[in-house]
C-alpha cells in the first residue's frame, strides 16, 4: 500500500523521478497539487497534538522512585502508582495484582505486579510499611492506570513507618531528568 502525504487540498498522485520503493514492491512517493505545502510538524494543530500525546506528566506535589513508581503523602499515610513514563512504556494494561494487603514490607521490596498486554512487572515500593488499600476500581478497569495514572489509575495506600523518608525520594525535575 502506498503511502500518501497528507496535504490541504486534493492530492493529484503521480510517481516522483527516482521513486524510492516500499517494503511491499510499491511507490511511495507523490506530490501534492501545485501550491500546496504537505501538512508536517510545522502544522500548529499537528504540534499540539504531539506536545500534549509526546510531553510527560510528572506533577510537582509527588515524589517518584527510578523505578518509575510516584508517591503521594497525607500525614502517614501515602497513596502509591506507577508514572506517567512507566503505563507508556508498558502499553496498554489489563491487570494489576496485589497479594501484599494487611502486610509490612520494606522500601524497595516488590508489593505487586502489572500486567500489560505483552509484558508483566513488578511494582517496588518507595518507602517502607503496611499496605493497607488495594484501589477497588482497578480490578474491573486496570485501563484507569493508563488513563490517569496520577488519579483515578493510583494502585495501593499505605501506613508510612517514617513519612520523612518519602523526603529522599525524587522530585519532578529529578525524575524528569531520570527519563529523559
Amino acid at each position: 500500500m502506498s503511502k500518501i502525504p497528507l496535504c490541504h487540498r486534493t492530492v493529484k498522485q503521480w510517481p516522483i523521478n527516482g521513486a524510492k520503493t516500499s517494503m511491499n514492491g510499491t511507490k511511495n512517493s507523490v506530490k501534492c497539487e501545485k501550491n500546496f505545502q504537505p501538512v508536517g510538524l510545522n502544522t500548529p494543530l499537528l504540534l499540539i497534538f504531539a506536545y500534549k500525546s509526546f510531553i510527560m506528566n510528572y506533577p510537582d506535589n509527588l515524589r517518584y522512585t527510578k523505578d518509575h513508581e510516584w508517591i503521594s503523602l497525607e500525614g502517614n499515610i501515602a497513596t502509591i502508582g506507577i508514572t506517567d513514563f512507566a503505563q507508556r512504556e508498558l502499553g496498554d494494561i489489563v491487570y494489576v495484582e496485589v497479594e501484599t494487603i494487611g502486610k509490612h514490607l520494606e522500601a524497595g521490596a516488590v508489593f505487586g505486579t502489572v500486567e500489560a498486554v505483552k509484558t508483566v512487572s513488578d511494582l517496588f515500593l518507595p518507602v517502607s510499611g503496611t499496605i493497607s488499600e488495594l484501589n477497588p476500581e482497578i480490578s474491573n478497569s486496570p485501563e484507569l492506570v493508563n488513563n490517569d495514572p496520577y488519579g483515578g489509575g493510583w494502585m495501593v495506600k499505605m501506613t508510612v513507618d517514617n513519612p520523612s523518608d518519602v523526603d529522599a525520594l525524587l522530585d519532578a525535575a529529578a525524575y524528569e531528568s531520570v527519563t529523559a
